[in-house]
């Protein structure tokens, strides 16, 4: 899409449209940015805001988000990412069917902006293929069956036979035999099983029949590895049609679970697998001879319920909105007998297997169908009490009624065991006992935050067992549990391994590399012991779209990387002889964090890679807020807010200790950014939002404008760096250079701000005024960035304005 902008002539009008709209000078009209993966957030699509942008995303990554809860982001910017998200956006949900709890929450948010008439209206439209409902989603009509690509692939030959089995533990072995049948064939088999054990099994037949010929993809692997497949890995390369990496030309297998089902656009000869209820089979069968190109053999193995004679004692019922009268231990049990109801009945073909095929699907009834789908799991309703416990984002402790957000994105399957996620980082290692006052872990992962490439995931239940048996031998290491969001709790492994059961439950567990317990293939093992070659943690393989890494950790003399802004340095011995230079002796001391400036995921004011003077950097921000409200905001109160917060948010940086803790020895230079050469110091917990805050209070201007504007210029500029949603901590509440009763007061009047415009701009509209100051601080912060010269009109009509 960006490519055809920029190089397509026919469309060159529709480009410089698209680049007016932007307040920042650019020559891509359109940006583009993932939210999921190894290229997780480049940035574009908040650099800025007035630019058009197209975000694509997880239902973890986006859903987290417009919950003021982004995964792998610190309190910080969440309420900028909530307030970009959803605002003047239009959220397209595809195979919104896999995700109903999902599909309410945003119909729900959409539902509430409405009610307390936000800003920006926030739209939602669900596709899918395989609907719950009839009504309001898209289809094929006849004309779209003339294309002979469209035609050749609903129409695509797949013979299916079911294989009915007494013991549902036989599925390994049933599974195994069937796809060894086609070992000789020199094609490309796909398996899919629902349970990771039966993935073991099925995976360890196979490799003993025909040993390197089988890949595994499971959602328990770790991103990088599972992202990796489909760039090196030869056996996978043949179920793509595209794919880089040379192929096998022998019999391949890939066996998968439900991670294999959607997300990836693979195709296999021949596809043996267990039975599922009838989406995920779809999905499945979506899967092979997807273009059309051949004539596929899929094999399901099934088991019956006892107490249920299918064959004769349950009756489909054609178009009768439901079908037959089977019973099970469940409702997915039910869903799955349905679906073997439905399979049945499907035409035969001359070979004597039925006719799988997506028209012979699609020509099913449809309320027999919608039965036979996996149960829906039980939604809970987002509350507006929920709404605002969530947007509290500066209240970091536990807060009674504000529970973690993933069961309003997934909704509570009890067929679904809870989960847990893991990576491994040096810090957790190098970090202990008193260094863990000077380096609190949630600030680490606020600059360092946990991407997907790092993490794995499998059930609470079987990552339990996992560390248990790593604790036989490394009890005393220490681990990180990431609880509620961003808190960290450290305790010892072998303390961690003896608590209740439950402890691990939709949390993130923080390995210390030398324990082990990674796979080759990106597995959690506990008997998977420490490989010095193996790469546990990953945190710096984070690259871009050309391979350039967005973050990089050296150690004490190491060069600085280039193009780079140091971030952090830690003292990882600040009790050693500084004399001692006798490195073979007390080994590596300094530990320096660097990320690339408008590339690394953090709120963007960061990205000064030289230094800015205080007053150029407030006329900046000015100039860019002023540029970003004209677009966005029109001629009003809000836009004149947003401007003036900008010219004034850093007032607070004139303080003495905020210079000495960038490094700024100069008595007669005021700087407002560093620009990330000097190695920052924390002196105190003096804020210097809060510090504007008592300036500004007293500036002529500012007396000038209205208390309504008033009011919306102190929230923004005391919100800049993500305090005061709704409070500053009490460490945080003075300013060390300010009479102690003008603080208090100040401070005591932040919560009370925070409540009045809330309700007055709606929870996702204060937090997207909030995002614009933010924005153009970031912007200001880029040495190179330039204003449009549309912007730069638009921000002049807005001066004269006012």
């Amino acid at each position: 899409m960006r490519t055809a902008l920029l190089s397509s002539p026919e469309l060159g009008i529709a480009a410089d449209a698209l680049r007016a709209l932007a307040a920042r000078a650019t020559e891509v009209p359109l940006a583009i940015s993932t939210l999921r993966g190894q290229f997780a957030d480049n940035a574009e699509w908040r650099d800025d805001p007035a630019r058009p942008a197209v975000v694509v995303g997880t239902v973890d990554m986006i859903g987290s988000r417009l919950l003021f809860s982004g995964y792998g982001r610190g309190f910080k910017s969440r309420a900028l990412h909530a307030g970009f998200l959803g605002q003047d956006t239009l959220l397209v949900h595809d195979e919104a069917h896999l995700e109903p709890a999902f599909q309410e929450l945003i119909a729900a948010i959409e539902s509430e902006q409405r009610r307390q008439n936000d800003f920006r209206r926030f739209r939602v439209m669900a596709l899918t293929a395989t609907s719950r409902g009839d009504s309001g989603q898209f289809g094929l009509n006849e004309e779209d069956l003339k294309d002979g690509e469209v035609l050749k692939r609903v129409t695509a030959r797949k013979g299916l036979l079911l294989h009915p089995m007494n013991d549902e533990n036989e599925t390994a072995d049933q599974v195994a035999k069937l796809a060894l049948e086609h070992k000789e064939s020199r094609q490309a088999i796909l398996v899919f099983l629902r349970k990771l054990e039966h993935v073991e099994l099925v995976v360890k037949k196979l490799e003993t029949a025909y040993p390197n010929q089988v890949q595994t993809l499971t959602g328990t692997m770790r991103g990088l590895e599972r992202d990796s497949l489909a760039k090196e890995d030869a056996i996978f390369a043949r179920f793509m049609r595209n794919s880089k990496a040379a192929p096998q030309k022998d019999t391949v297998y890939l066996v998968c679970t439900s991670a294999g089902e959607v997300g990836v656009d693979i195709s296999a000869d021949h596809l043996v697998c267990d039975l599922t209820p009838f989406d995920s089979m779809a999905q499945r069968f979506g899967r092979v001879n997807r273009f059309g190109d051949g004539d596929a053999r899929i094999d399901v193995v099934h088991w019956t319920s006892r107490r249920v004679d299918l064959g004769n004692q349950t009756e489909l019922v054609s178009g009768a909105g439901a079908v037959g009268t089977a019973k099970s231990s469940s409702s997915f049990d039910q869903a799955r007998e349905r679906t073997l109801l439905l399979l049945r009945s499907l035409a035969k073909r001359e070979d004597q297997r039925h006719d799988a095929g997506p028209a012979a699907l699609g020509a099913l009834p449809v309320a027999d169908r919608q039965a036979a789908f996996t149960p829906p799991p039980a939604i809970l309703p987002a509350t507006d009490m929920l709404f605002d416990a969530w947007a509290l984002t500066s209240v970091r402790d536990k807060l009674p009624g504000r529970p973690p957000v993933a069961d309003w994105l997934h909704g509570v399957a009890g067929w679904e065991p809870p989960e847990t996620h893991v990576a491994w980082r040096e810090e957790v290692s190098y970090l202990t006992g008193a260094l863990l006052t000077r380096c609190e872990p949630e600030s680490l992962l606020e600059d360092y935050p946990l991407k997907p490439h790092e993490l794995l995931r499998d059930s609470s239940g079987r990552v339990l067992g996992h560390l248990r048996k790593l604790a036989e031998t490394h009890p005393d290491r220490p681990i990180w549990l990431v609880v509620d969001g961003d808190l960290v709790v450290v305790k010892r492994l072998g303390e961690l391994a003896n608590d209740d059961k439950n402890i691990l439950n939709g949390r993130t567990v923080l390995l210390p590399p030398d324990v082990g317990g990674l796979l080759e293939s990106g597995m959690l093992s506990g008997t998977a012991a420490f490989d010095e070659y193996r790469r546990y943690d990953v945190a710096d393989r984070w690259n871009d779209e050309n391979g350039h890494p967005r973050r990089l950790r050296v150690w004490d003399d190491a060069p600085a990387p280039d193009g780079m802004r140091l971030v952090r340095t830690i003292d990882i011995r600040p009790d050693a002889d500084e004399l001692d230079h006798d490195e073979e002796s007390i080994g590596s001391r300094y530990w320096h964090w660097y990320v690339r400036p408008r590339s690394a995921d953090d709120d963007g004011s960061r990205t000064a890679r030289k230094a800015q003077e205080l007053m150029s950097h407030l006329q900046s921000a000015e100039r860019f807020a002023g540029a970003l409200a004209a677009k966005l905001l029109g001629d009003s109160n809000e836009a004149r807010a947003v401007t003036l917060a900008a010219k004034w948010h850093d007032l607070g940086k004139r303080r003495s200790i905020w210079q000495r803790s960038i490094g700024n020895r100069d008595p007669n230079l005021v700087l407002a950014k560093s620009g990330g050469k000097t190695r920052p110091v924390e002196i105190t917990d003096y804020r210097h939002e809060l510090g504007s805050l008592i300036d500004v209070s007293s500036d002529a201007e500012f007396g000038q404008l209205t208390p309504e504007v008033q009011d919306l210029v102190l929230h923004l500029i005391a919100a800049h760096h993500g305090r005061a949603r709704p409070h500053f901590p009490a460490r945080e509440a003075f300013d060390p250079e300010r009479p102690e009763d003008c603080t208090v007061e100040i401070v005591r009047e932040v919560p009370r701000r925070f409540a009045r415009l809330q309700r007055k701009y709606g929870r996702w509209g204060l937090a997207y005024l909030e995002s614009l100051v933010r924005a153009a601080d970031a912007l200001a912060s880029q040495n190179d960035a330039e204003l449009t010269p549309a912007s730069s009109s638009a921000m002049s009509g807005l001066e004269a304005a006012g």
